[in-house]
């Protein structure tokens, strides 16, 4: 997605394109969960998605003109940013999705991605944490297990905790895809920068799709019920939501983006919500609100002592 310089630089106009990306990831969850629920092997759909995704930006940055070669400097970097994501994210997101049952659940956890943000600046950047970014990250992990307990009382798949787990590796591969996004973004274009991670990821995911993914081909899984899903993922939740979030992570920086992931959830909760796919009870809808406010609690002092420092 090429969009001018002057408006990537108006911060209303980001917050609402990174609006934008969270609300097709929240559908994503939507859109995965009815190809699992459909049999379809995620070795199949997961690799497909991706070199769809890759190649549409191909041709979308040689009719724009902005294709550009990558140096072999930055070899390792697109190699490392690749194997964050596709490959380690998507597979833990979609097996996640798989042994939870619930798109809804996964996508909550997916949003915890700023705590682990928070624990990264501590760990590796030696970032002072405040008593209230603390307080958040305490407060996010009790509206988690609220959610969590409640969709455990109601019956739930025997590799629940297996799914969690995944999960949980999806968000620690989050991280350092944002990382390495911000490392490539100041020479390269959003769009790009996302081309070369999804022409990476597909040989990476190539020797799964080869061996597992149409070991057992069936005609149906060329059919519209099953296409319909995997390119509204690769054009929509690929293509242009990746694009979007580049974007948003060099202009807002990893931090502070990885604070609209908290936002996630409540996206898919309302989509599932709306088509009728998961219906909620009160205290799990009570139980995303309490994440999402420590989730923006563990971020907002650390954001605003950022602003200070850059004065």
């Amino acid at each position: 997605m090429n969009v001018p310089r002057s408006i990537c630089d108006n911060k209303a106009v980001i917050y609402i394109l990174s609006a934008l990306a969270i609300i097709l990831w929240g559908m994503s969850y939507i859109w995965s969960d009815e190809l699992i629920a459909a049999d379809i092997p995620i070795f199949y759909f997961v690799p497909l998605r991706i070199c769809i995704a890759g190649l549409v930006l191909v041709f979308f940055n040689i009719i724009t003109g902005q294709f550009r070669w990558m140096a072999k400097k930055d070899l390792w970097k697109f190699a490392l940013l690749s194997l964050f994501e596709p490959l380690v994210y998507f597979l833990c997101e979609t097996y996640g999705i798989k042994e939870t049952g619930s798109p809804t659940i996964s996508a909550m956890i997916i949003a915890s991605v700023p705590i682990f943000s928070v624990g990264a600046a501590v760990l590796i950047f030696k970032e002072k944490v405040s008593g209230l970014n603390l307080f958040g990250v305490i407060v996010t992990l009790a509206g988690i297990c609220l959610v969590i307990r409640s969709q455990a009382g109601c019956g739930t798949p025997g590799n629940f905790v297996l799914g969690i787990i995944l999960l949980l590796l999806a968000v620690l591969s989050e991280v350092g895809h944002a990382s390495m996004t911000k490392c490539l973004s100041a020479d390269y274009r959003p769009q790009v920068i996302v081309m070369y991670q999804f022409l990476i990821g597909s040989l990476y995911l190539l020797p799964f799709f080869l061996t597992k993914g149409i070991r057992d081909f069936n005609p149906s899984y060329v059919s519209s019920n099953v296409m319909g899903p995997v390119l509204s993922l690769a054009l929509l939740c690929s293509s242009l939501a990746f694009s979007l979030w580049a974007m948003t992570i060099k202009r807002l920086g990893v931090a502070k983006s990885s604070v609209f992931l908290a936002m996630m959830c409540v996206a898919t909760a309302l989509v599932a919500e709306c088509i009728g796919r998961e219906h909620l009870c009160l205290i799990q809808w009570v139980g995303i609100a309490v994440a999402v406010a420590g989730i923006v609690l563990s971020q907002h002092t650390s954001c605003c002592r950022r602003r200070q420092e850059s004065r």
